[in-house]
């Protein structure tokens, strides 16, 4: 059977670069990087010299990056310590943000004295800046969550531009830029944000690793105790072959990012096209014109009956495509960012994310289009 995967907002497959560079440190670099011999030495330089090729992409300093689990760590990590060591008062954030954010606020919410605002969501999706500084204007301290890249519906936050009203306001600003980072170019020192998360698994690196950028200056404690890790700020034993493999897969996307942006900005038309010549009546969630180039996300015209089984058939068919986040696939209740943005109509008809990657072709986009047919 034919195996076509179009869920790569979910998670891509690694590099087979990024594989042999993970073997490689496996094989021959097993020591503990807090030991002092020349196992330990060894390995801790191989984490420090990840952390300044991540950094030197980014440009930002290599003392500003955090190893971490994952992004909801790292997401978990910067929101919880800001409470707690920033004496932030109030939280200001959207009701589409992924639930990593979302969730960390509304327990805190209940634990802590802190008010939490959200921010008004246009219909197409994007975040009303206008709202955004309105809520700014109250001089209580806080903390701006919003993320880049919806990871659902892919619309695109300004970065720059919100970065200019929280500084404006004296607000600390987050962002998670699980979706952004690998595919476009971030310039730290140009973008005035304080703190920042990724996971390699989304640029074609592996599980299992992420991390968070906290601006120079800014002082927070560990959520994780046990050990002077990553300059004190978590405890554990270093991942290094996870590292590596994350700082590999940046270093590709970026070196690699022309060629693979255009290749993918053309499938995406393709699929745009060929949807719309197709089935009557379709429609694109978020705005068409500002919405990441590697995220699709339509309400397909078809029957409820139809909508309970659409993923199920497609899979029975070899082709991996999403409802909405992954990190809620076992859920039955509609996507919270759908919920947000569409009328109840338009929630009962399948809305599909489609999401590409460079390894994605135009006969995949073809036999998408065929199987949908055959619905």
């Amino acid at each position: 059977m034919k195996k076509v995967y179009l869920d790569n907002a979910s998670t891509t497959p690694l590099r087979p670069e990024v594989i042999e560079e993970m073997v490689k440190v496996l094989m021959n670099d097993y020591g503990n990087p807090s030991s002092t011999h020349t196992f330990g030495r060894h390995s801790k330089n191989l984490i420090e010299l990840s952390r300044k090729s991540i950094a030197k992409n980014l440009n930002c300093s290599s003392q500003e990056i955090i190893f971490t689990s994952c992004a909801t760590e790292a997401n978990n990590f910067i929101i919880q310590s800001c409470i707690r060591d920033l004496k932030i008062e109030r939280i200001i954030t959207s009701k589409i943000e992924h639930h990593a954010v979302l969730h960390t606020i509304q327990i805190l919410q209940k634990t802590h004295d802190i008010q939490v605002d959200y921010v008004n969501i246009l219909d197409s999706g994007e975040i009303d800046l206008v709202h955004l500084s309105d809520l700014l204007a109250s001089e209580n301290k806080t903390l701006v969550s919003l993320m880049h890249v919806n990871n659902e519906i892919g619309t695109v936050l300004n970065l720059s531009r919100v970065a200019k009203i929280c500084k404006q306001y004296q607000a600390y600003f987050h962002t998670d830029t699980v979706q952004s980072i690998g595919k476009i170019k971030f310039d730290l020192q140009e973008t005035q944000i304080d703190f920042l998360v990724a996971g390699a698994h989304k640029f074609h690196g592996p599980k299992g690793i992420g991390f968070a950028f906290i601006k120079k200056g800014i002082v927070l404690n560990p959520i994780l105790l046990g050990g002077e890790q990553e300059k004190g700020m978590r405890a554990g034993t270093e991942s290094v072959h996870n590292i590596v493999g994350m700082s590999k897969a940046l270093e590709l996307s970026y070196l690699h990012l022309d060629e693979e942006e255009k290749h993918i900005n053309e499938l995406k038309e393709y699929a745009i096209s060929q949807l719309e010549s197709n089935f009557f009546g379709i429609k694109f969630n978020g705005n068409p014109k500002n919405t990441f180039y590697n995220i699709l996300n339509v309400i397909l015209p078809f029957s409820e009956e139809k909508t309970s089984m659409i993923l199920f058939n497609l899979d029975m068919k070899g082709i991996a495509v999403s409802r909405g986040s992954a990190c809620q696939s076992g859920s039955v209740k509609p996507s919270h960012v759908l919920a947000e943005i569409l009328s109840k109509e338009d929630l009962r008809k399948p809305s599909l994310r489609i999401s590409f990657s460079h390894y994605n072709t135009k006969e995949e986009i073809d036999y998408l289009i065929d199987n949908l047919k055959l619905l």
